[in-house]
């Protein structure tokens, strides 16, 4: 089968044999009402309210939405407004931790017998995509499309970030169990893990973990980012196509994260919701590189000051890597429930000043979908909507591929997304 395109990036797994520790309490923590694409929650709780861990802060009544719960007990100070990096804001509860971590009273594990009360358990738990999506699970679980496979996205191809192999070597049992769990509740009859070759500890763990599964299968895949997109991955181990305008399901298929599936297993064990989210803290400035258990809400500081971090040198700080990272503004912004790793970083990377396209061809044959982003920048500067469409504009990933591979140094996916909300903004009028 041939193989989609891609680049090759220096790994900087530094911390790929790093066991995860739990960070200690924070003082507070501030929790935003949107941690998910869909309707944001609003708010259940009020100033001076006594919350719990685990207890519902948050809810809202769509559909496209996941509820959200306190990852501390403690004290209401405040019901503040978060600005996403996307500039968006939304509600957040901030609340002052007690120390005392006193689990809230109705946390159970959960009582399932048919795939309705599956579905409903899974929106209770707050769980969201842990890739970076941040899709609320219950809704991507609920396709009425025929899934005759489920696939583990365990590819954590971004460089630096390691949080998903330490799942799969510390807790692979997990992985395995939740698996189980959501092909017994859903009826698929077939499983496939896909993880890149430069995690061999972890392949070894579940393919002996496997073993005694012969409808789960380890698919080993070449080191090539972006191997964790997901119509790359889906291509990758299964040989399907997902076409423009189609979902996974549309080819028989549910994607998870492999962290996110994990998370299911221990979610059914104690029924305690999506309180809290392993993270890699790695970059240059950081002293202590680490793998870290992080409440939700935690500020940034908090965890580079447990990672020994000179907050003085930082220049770049991201959510997640250095390829689809998204900036962080301020390190008093919380950790999200889709977060995977912090990286804080001594130079800024701008971008040298661009030189003009020389026409080589490089950013087409880097992208692994093939698009022509020469033709997609013309487009965009004609704000011609039928080439833009014509050019299959919609189906960039903004993996950054392009932008990696092109000599001239031009900004080739950020021209790309910029065209993308312009196509979208023009074709819903």
């Amino acid at each position: 089968m041939k193989k989609l395109h891609g680049v090759r990036l220096a790994h900087h797994k530094n911390t790929q044999t790093y066991a995860s520790a739990p960070l200690p309490l924070p003082k507070l923590v501030r929790i935003p009402m949107q941690m998910h694409i869909g309707a944001p929650c609003s708010p259940l709780v009020k100033p001076g309210d006594t919350v719990l861990v685990g207890q519902k802060i948050g809810d809202s009544t769509g559909f496209v939405s996941a509820p959200i719960h306190s990852s501390v007990s403690g004290t209401v100070k405040a019901i503040g407004t978060y600005r996403a990096s996307n500039g968006t804001t939304c509600p957040m509860v901030e609340i002052e931790s007690d120390g005392a971590q006193t689990v809230s009273p109705g946390i159970h594990p959960p009582v399932i017998y048919d795939k309705t009360d599956f579905l409903t358990v899974i929106r209770e738990s707050g769980l969201v995509g842990m890739g970076g999506a941040s899709f609320p699970t219950h809704v991507k679980l609920a396709a009425q499309q025929r899934i005759d496979t489920l696939l583990i996205n365990a590819a954590e191809c971004e460089p630096y970030i390691t949080s998903d192999n330490r799942q799969m070597v510390e807790a692979p049992d997990e992985v395995i169990d939740g698996i189980l769990q959501v092909m017994r509740c859903l009826s698929i009859p077939k499983a496939v893990i896909g993880i890149e070759k430069n995690k061999p500890e972890a392949i070894r763990l579940l393919t002996e973990r496997t073993a005694s599964h012969p409808e789960i299968r380890v698919c080993v895949l070449p080191t090539l980012y972006p191997q964790g997109a997901e119509k790359v991955i889906i291509y990758h181990t299964l040989g399907r196509i997902v076409m423009e305008g189609q979902l996974p399901a549309d080819q028989g298929v549910i994607v998870m994260n492999v962290s996110s599936v994990a998370f299911v297993s221990r979610y059914f064990q104690t029924g305690m919701p999506m309180v809290s989210r392993m993270l890699t803290v790695d970059g240059d400035t950081v002293d202590k590189p680490c793998n870290v258990i992080v409440p939700i809400g935690t500020p940034v500081r908090d965890v580079l000051t447990y990672a020994q971090c000179d907050l003085d040198r930082v220049k770049k700080l991201l959510y997640g890597g250095p390829m689809m990272g998204v900036a962080i503004p301020d390190l008093d912004d919380p950790v999200l429930k889709a977060n995977n790793a912090i990286l804080a970083l001594s130079k800024d990377f701008a971008l040298p000043e661009a030189s003009a396209c020389i026409h080589c061809g490089r950013c087409i044959a880097a992208c692994p979908l093939r698009l022509m982003p020469t033709e997609i920048a013309k487009a965009f500067r004609r704000k011609d909507t039928a080439a833009l469409e014509a050019n299959k504009v919609m189906l960039c990933m903004n993996c950054g591929c392009c932008t990696y591979a092109c000599p001239a140094k031009r900004p080739v996916a950020e021209t790309n997304q910029l065209a993308k909300a312009f196509y979208t903004a023009q074709t819903k009028r």
